[in-house]
């Protein structure tokens, strides 16, 4: 049987890898074979390039390919062989994150990463994207609480997460069939019983 491939989206502090976390252990639960996973990384090369994007200053361009450099490898080496085992395939974002932050947030023409998509991809698609969306106050006095040193896009002004956020509301808009758009202001256990549902139905 074919496994399932679901991905996590959401602008930082939105809380989406709370909820990744949540659901993997879920899943789990139920006796499905999960691989939870995240970009940029995912892989051994994976990570080492997501520690250049996370603090590294660059030219958009070298960003957004190298975001794909690290998602070429993490379909290859991690997503597709699960996915071919059967296995559930259980992302903390995907390729949604290059639209809204290199071309929402950066402002790289959004048909340059739809170039990219048709090169690296092979076609693949996420059955169902959570996009965890917060008002961007929300999500920076979220951000103000944590107690790592904030990466190079957490640094971000708030015009800068305005329109990442824009551009992921763009995605949910362009992709009703895939993409479930949910309010994270809500609270852990509501938003747990929410994916619970959805899922329920996939």
């Amino acid at each position: 049987m074919a496994g399932r491939f679901i991905t996590f989206e959401g602008i930082d502090g939105a809380g989406k890898s709370t909820q990744h976390a949540w659901l993997v252990a879920h899943l789990r639960a139920q006796g499905k074979e999960v691989v939870a996973t995240r970009e940029p990384g995912g892989t051994p090369l994976g990570e080492k390039l997501r520690s250049l994007l996370l603090a590294e200053p660059m030219h958009i361009e070298t960003e957004a390919l190298l975001m794909f450099a690290a998602r070429r490898e993490h379909i290859d080496k991690v997503i597709s062989p699960a996915l071919a085992n059967g296995a559930w395939v259980i992302c903390d974002r995907f390729v949604d994150a290059s639209f809204a932050y290199q071309s929402g947030g950066r402002g790289l023409a959004w048909e340059k990463i739809e170039t990219l998509c048709t090169w690296t991809l092979n076609n693949l698609q996420a059955d169902l994207t959570f996009i965890f969306d917060v008002p961007v106050s929300t999500a920076q006095a979220r951000l103000a609480q944590v107690t790592h040193q904030p990466d190079r896009f957490e640094q971000e002004q708030t015009e800068f997460f305005e329109r990442v956020r824009a551009a992921y509301h763009r995605i949910a808009q362009e992709n009703p069939q895939r993409v479930v758009l949910i309010d994270a202001t809500q609270t852990p256990d509501k938003i747990n019983k929410l994916l619970e549902k959805i899922i329920a139905t996939i």
